[in-house]
């Protein structure tokens, strides 16, 4: 359960630390898609961006359905959330260690 866990968490934060797929997840933030529209303001190839919404697609955060000739995306939130998650937690537990680092400085400077 863990090892898949930190696959899964893995696969969304490499899948989103490239800016082309980051632009492709804000765009999707705005509902359904087809694979040319999503390619449309891109300076690289359709083939490019298929590429990309594979990795998107492996990552858990896109999915795609065909209607006719036409592939849509769109996001599947569930990776998002349990990264955003992850994130909270680790913030949580910093901001505690720098609340206490504070609370000793501070202590230490009421010393005399």
């Amino acid at each position: 359960m863990v090892k898949s866990a930190t696959w899964e968490l893995d696969s969304v934060f490499a899948a989103l630390a490239d800016p082309t797929r980051r632009a492709i997840v804000a765009r999707l933030t705005r509902g359904e898609a087809s694979v040319s529209e999503i390619a449309a303001p891109f300076p690289v190839s359709l083939p490019a961006v298929t590429k990309h919404l594979s990795v998107l697609r492996r990552a858990g955060i896109v999915e795609d359905r065909k209607l006719g000739r036409v592939r849509l995306c769109r996001l599947a939130p569930e990776p998002l959330r349990r990264a955003e998650l992850w994130v909270a937690q680790q913030r949580a537990f910093w901001d505690d260690r720098m609340d206490g680092l504070a609370a000793h400085l501070a202590a230490k400077r009421t010393l005399p």
